[in-house]
């Protein structure tokens, strides 16, 4: 039979099952003919959770349903009257909304992983937006108040990504701490010379490697996030350059230079390095 016509008897069995045209027993026969084994056993599980489904919302009582339709009511009721709130209500609203959202992903990650980070995430989006969107709408769009924040929440981020085993967002927090200090240096320094960027960067990339190396015995995790913070923070002069100097001088050579010198010094402490992140 030509596949284009078994796949549409499939369709056609399955809105039947679902429709309860026919019984559940004669669906599962003609499916048995038609389809093979890959595609039944995808048609159960839809089919399961599609029960499942159903099954939680007729067991719900009604507390439950008062419940769900409270808080939707008291979440639209926030973002609707968000602007109209004192500012301090307006951060203990951004505040509670991160807290809650990192809890249940706290509490999630023990039975899903990926729904549990996608929690937390969007709490520490929600501290980080949420900040930014009140900076603005009271008229605060100076630099100095911007980067307090993301400095604030990176931070933040630093501090629980390594208390909850979360090393993408331990990264992360010192992803945003070097941009917040690549900021401060645009700010202050004024037309930088090549050498006084790469003594302005490469010190902080030492320490972060000597921090990778000292908490090693402690938490493998931590150590191999501190030795990629390093690593970016050897090549940020390159891109501090490109971003914020007017002339950069002999870039490419610079670049082509650190490269051999960074693989030269990887593959000389390869026995030692490696011992830190694996």
């Amino acid at each position: 039979m030509n596949q284009d016509r078994r796949q549409i008897i499939v369709k056609e069995i399955d809105h039947w099952r679902r429709s309860k045209l026919l019984p559940d027993q004669y669906c599962d026969f003609l499916l048995n003919l038609y389809a093979d084994h890959d595609t039944i056993e995808t048609l159960k599980e839809q089919h399961n959770t599609v029960g499942k489904a159903i099954a939680a919302v007729q067991r719900a009582t009604g507390l439950q349903w008062l419940l769900t339709f409270g808080t939707f009511t008291l979440i639209s009721f926030v973002v609707l009257y968000f602007n109209e709130f004192h500012p301090l209500l307006q951060m203990a609203v951004v505040a509670s909304g991160t807290a809650v959202l990192l809890w249940i992903g706290g509490r999630l990650r023990t039975r899903n992983e990926a729904a549990g980070l996608s929690l937390t995430s969007t709490g520490m989006l929600l501290l980080l937006g949420g900040g930014i969107y009140m900076l603005n709408h009271h008229g605060l769009d100076e630099w100095g108040w911007k980067s307090g924040l993301v400095a604030l929440c990176s931070l933040f981020w630093v501090v629980y990504g390594i208390t909850a085993r979360i090393p993408i967002l331990h990264f992360s927090g010192w992803l945003a701490a070097i941009l917040v200090y690549a900021w401060l240096l645009s700010h202050f320094m004024i037309d930088p010379k090549w050498y006084e960027i790469q003594l302005y960067w490469l010190p902080i990339a030492c320490l972060f490697g000597w921090s990778s190396w000292f908490v090693h015995r402690w938490s493998k995790p931590v150590s191999a996030v501190l030795f990629l913070t390093s690593a970016l923070v050897y090549f940020m002069p390159e891109l501090y350059a490109i971003m914020f100097a007017e002339e950069a001088i002999w870039l490419q050579l610079q670049l082509i230079i650190k490269i051999a010198i960074g693989g030269g010094l990887l593959f000389t402490m390869r026995k030692q390095w490696m011992v830190w992140v694996v």
